[in-house]
């Protein structure tokens, strides 16, 4: 049972670790330069939301909802995305630090990753279907029965994907991105 329903509203440079944010709904808010670190926004509802310059690092997602929500300029260490809420799951990533999140068995279905760093975040089993990695840096992340399909990899850098245990059809990768498909064979490739 959710306790408040807050509309419209901008929360700024509010620290949430100590007191963490009110169980709710939230519609249409802006979180600016607030700092969820190692808090709980679990049962929470956020819809069309944007985080801009928080720190979300290890923050817990018990069954959080997400819909149409954008994060831009966030540090997110850590976190657990498949712990939200599926249904209606829409999110959106600008200028952020997604190092060693998880998105296990996550629908991400036409995703945007913009300008974002995600050094060995998990990918296994997750939906990426049209999805898009602009610019984004991809070290070590983790590709595991992963479906890529139609997914833009073409700015990403990085990234090594099994071309033989994910879905990759119709995904797009750069010339120079595709030999991050050829990791598994340890074999040296030189510019002639």
């Amino acid at each position: 049972m959710l306790n408040h329903y807050i509309s419209e509203q901008t929360f700024s440079k509010i620290d949430y670790k100590d007191v963490p944010l009110p169980t709710g709904e939230y519609e249409n808010c802006r979180f600016l330069h607030c700092d969820f670190s190692n808090s709980s926004l679990a049962q929470c509802q956020f819809s069309e939301c944007e985080f801009i310059e928080c720190n979300l690092s290890m923050t817990k997602f018990g069954h959080t909802s997400f819909r149409i929500v954008e994060f831009k300029d966030c540090k997110m260490l850590g976190v657990h995305f498949e712990e939200c809420n599926e249904f209606g799951l829409s999110l959106r990533f600008e200028n952020c630090i997604l190092n060693h999140s998880s998105f296990f068995q996550v629908k991400l279905k036409k995703t945007h990753f913009k300008n974002t760093t995600l050094q060995e975040a998990e990918f296994s089993n997750a939906d990426l279907t049209n999805a898009t990695f602009h610019e984004c840096d991809l070290t070590r992340a983790v590709f595991n029965r992963t479906i890529l399909e139609r997914t833009d990899l073409r700015t990403a850098y990085n990234y090594s994907i099994d071309p033989e245990i994910n879905k990759i059809k119709k995904a797009k990768f750069s010339t120079l991105g595709a030999l991050g498909l050829l990791d598994k064979y340890d074999i040296v490739i030189e510019k002639e």
